[in-house]
């Protein structure tokens, strides 16, 4: 397992010091993110939370998978890489303007 952890099922309250804070208890916190949307400003509900080894990842994610925090049950488990899917249009102004 590697040291990024993905952490589900937020409530849209929480914030990345929630996070440091619970997952701390577990170990050596040295990144957490809470995943914004860009067009609301508001929590996505999931979060990304890098731990200081290996082993810290696994035993938070082991403690904390299921456990309540603020009224929910958290789902912590591996980060896996972003997929590109190439059948999804990408928006941007990539070339020259125009939108696809």
């Amino acid at each position: 397992m590697g040291r990024k952890l993905y952490v589900g099922n937020l409530p849209f309250s929480s914030t990345e010091n929630d996070l440091f804070n619970v997952f701390s208890e577990h170990g050596t916190v040295t990144s957490a993110r809470v995943v914004i949307d860009r067009e609301t400003g508001r929590s996505k509900g999931f979060a990304f939370v890098e731990m200081g080894s290996d082993d810290e990842a696994v035993r938070a994610a082991q403690l904390l998978n299921g456990k309540q925090f603020m009224g929910r049950p958290l789902t912590v488990n591996e980060a896996r890489p972003r997929e590109f899917d190439s059948a999804r249009p990408r928006v941007g102004r990539i070339d020259g303007g125009i939108r696809y």
